[in-house]
Parts: structure tokens; sequence; C-alpha cells
């Protein structure tokens, strides 16, 4: 577990409004941090507004006519609402998108080659990357020949997050990687993803619907709903909440409910203000 006193804070998300085509609220006041050396996971279910955190944070929003109307966010203590997403990458942070984008018609290690597009370091620095991403997704190597698009759903996910790699980023937003992969690759992968956290200092946020995974493998989570945080802590503290295991980890025969249906979600007030 990090010792969040002692431990530096990379990016700060304070209460941002997101709106898309100059109507529709969809972040509603999020705050959130992620410090250095950390996984953080954000949690809700679909349409709970993770993505569009993410997409907030790396400044994909304008491609989808979002744009953020009220807070700020900062990494390393800079405001960085007025950069480019190429020129995040190249400050170390870099989203791997929901859906497992790869270039299908190029081979999985051409995929991973541009990865490195934005680095100016020699041929054997990049090289040097390149087997250490093939040492922590070793199919891979062993796939590194074939088209991206003749590749399983896992493969494809492991080229996306190698491919990130590649650029050498300090933080990445991780978008769903359990989606649609069978519970065997989801383990896989979020067990590379502690790797490369614990190895190699890559600092994760993570979203994620699968709750379950994602607490035992993130330090600190946060639960997103309607557009706000309705609740945050430590993830083996979420892991034991009464209402976490009711409404998220399906611990309860009366199912899934929200936060506002409850009457203990009154004294939760203080993340919606």
């Amino acid at each position: 577990m990090l010792d969040s006193a002692k431990t530096e804070t990379l990016l700060e998300v304070n209460n941002i409004e997101v709106i898309y085509n100059h109507v529709i609220l969809v972040l509603k006041g999020v705050s959130l941090s992620v410090p250095k050396g950390g996984i953080t996971a954000l949690l809700g279910g679909n349409g709970a507004g993770k993505t569009t955190t993410l997409k907030a944070i790396s400044n994909l929003l304008h491609s989808e006519r979002g744009e953020i109307t009220k807070g700020s966010i900062e990494y390393r203590g800079d405001r960085i609402g007025n950069l480019s997403p190429n020129e995040m990458v190249k400050r170390g942070v870099i989203q791997v998108m929901e859906g497992r984008h790869c270039f299908e018609h190029l081979t999985v290690e051409e995929n991973l080659m541009t990865g490195a597009y934005t680095r100016r370091e020699g041929k054997g620095a990049v090289e040097a990357d390149l087997d250490l991403v093939y040492t922590y997704f070793p199919r891979l190597k062993e796939r590194r020949k074939s088209q991206a698009g003749y590749t399983s759903g896992g493969e494809q996910q492991m080229c996306a997050i190698g491919r990130a790699l590649m650029s050498k980023p300090e933080t990445v937003l991780l978008d769903e990687p359990s989606m649609g992969l069978a519970p065997q690759l989801v383990e896989e992968i979020f067990g590379i993803v502690k790797a490369l956290n614990e190895n190699e200092g890559v600092s994760f946020l993570l979203a994620e619907q699968n709750t379950n995974v994602a607490l035992r493998f993130a330090h600190y989570g946060y639960i997103l709903e309607s557009g706000r945080i309705v609740m945050d802590g430590p993830a083996d503290e979420l892991r034991e909440n009464p209402d976490v295991k009711e409404f998220y980890l399906g611990m309860s025969d009366k199912g899934r409910k929200s936060f506002r249906d409850v009457r203990s979600y009154r004294r939760r007030k203080r993340w919606l203000s």
C-alpha cells in the first residue's frame, strides 16, 4: 500500500464539469488524484462517466464535441487543459482507449513501434524498450509478425498496452481493460499492470466496470455514478464496505442498486458538493 503522506501527486482533477454538444452535462464536479507509483481505479457502471473523465485528462474530448466548462486538471502542478494529446504523450501521459484499438493491417510489432513516434532517443533505446514490452507480453513476441487484426481480443489488448508503453509513459490512462475478455485473460492483464507498476514505476488510472478485479489490484478507488464521485477510499477498505459489496460486488440477495436508493447515501453528500 502506498503511503499517501509521502507520495507525490502526479495528476490532480479539480471539480471538473464536462458538456457535450453544448447541452449535455456528463461530468458534474468530478475531483480525483493519482499519486506517483500508484494504481488508481475509477469504477462505475456503463454510462457513469469513466471514459469521459479519462478523455478530459488526455484532451481527447474535442474530437467528440466535448469540453470542460468548469474546474481544472493539473499534471505535476501544471495546468494541462490547453495541451494537445500529442503534447500530453510527451509529458508522459497516454491513454489506452476502450475497445483495443490497433492498426489492423499492421503487424503486432509495427503497431508497437508506432508508440515510439514521439521519442527522440536513438534506435538502441527504442529497441531496448521493445524487448522490455516482449518481456512483459511474451505472447506478443510470439505473434510479432502477425497482422494485428488477426490476433485474439486478449492479444489486441496486450498490443494496445504495449504500444502505450513504447512512448515511455509516466502515467497510463487505461480504459476498460477487461471488456470482452475471458476471466483468465483479465487476471493475466491485470497481473501485468501490477508488475509494470511495481517493477517499472508506471502509474495507472484505470476505468473499469469489473469492480471486483479492479479493487484487488488497485491501491485506491473512486466510484462514479451519473457523472459524480459518490465514494472513494483505499481499495482494501472499499472491498470491505458493505454498500460496495452490495451494489458492485454482487454480495447481496437484493440485487444491484444505486447509492441514491439507500438511506446511507445521504451521509455521502459531501462527495457531491
